[in-house]
């Protein structure tokens, strides 16, 4: 097996993290008005306000592996290096939502809290910047494990490797220092 190489160190660009959020737009939009209306209600809800028998994310869990699905089919042409440019934006998300107060939101052991942030991400920008902005938008046992790996297994499953995306960053739990009290 071969494995892609970048440079070290090497971050998304501004058009790389465009293109993964238009994408994932795109996927949610083959949907239909349903799926819409769901996200918006999470992005605009009041977390103080959410009813402990209320599971906002119980509606939208259905809808996950047709999206999916539909971004899979959204990247069929796509090349190595550009999987790996998504991957690597994907990461970093990951990676910067990694973070003590999101986690006490929405708990779960190392892998657990990885699908909790690959839900995050797979939501798209609005839910994950309101996430970013205000943990307490997060959602207990909210979870999305396809979404964290999906680039790099469609690279792995196309080109017979995995991808290197060079970024030096962990996108698994517990892996960004500056997101976790000393």
């Amino acid at each position: 097996m071969t494995v892609t190489t970048d440079a070290p160190g090497t971050l998304p660009t501004p058009a790389d993290e465009a293109r993964l959020w238009a994408l994932i737009e795109s996927a949610w939009a083959e949907l239909g008005a349903e799926p819409a209306a769901l996200r918006q209600a999470l992005v605009e809800r009041d977390p103080a306000g959410d009813d402990d028998d209320d599971d906002p994310s119980s509606a939208i869990d259905d809808w996950l592996d047709r999206f999916l699905d539909h971004l899979g089919r959204l990247t069929v042409e796509l090349t190595g290096p550009e999987l790996t440019d998504l991957d690597r934006v994907v990461e970093r998300k990951l990676h910067d939502i990694d973070r003590e107060e999101i986690h006490e939101v929405t708990d779960g052991s190392d892998d657990g809290f990885l699908y909790a942030r690959g839900f995050i991400v797979a939501l798209g920008r609005a839910y994950y910047d309101a996430v970013l902005a205000d943990p307490s938008m997060a959602l207990p046992d909210a979870e999305c494990e396809g979404m964290c790996y999906f680039f790099a297994h469609l690279h792995n499953d196309r080109f017979a490797s995995w991808p290197e995306t060079g970024s030096g960053i962990s996108r698994e739990s517990f892996g960004n220092p500056a997101g976790w009290s000393a």
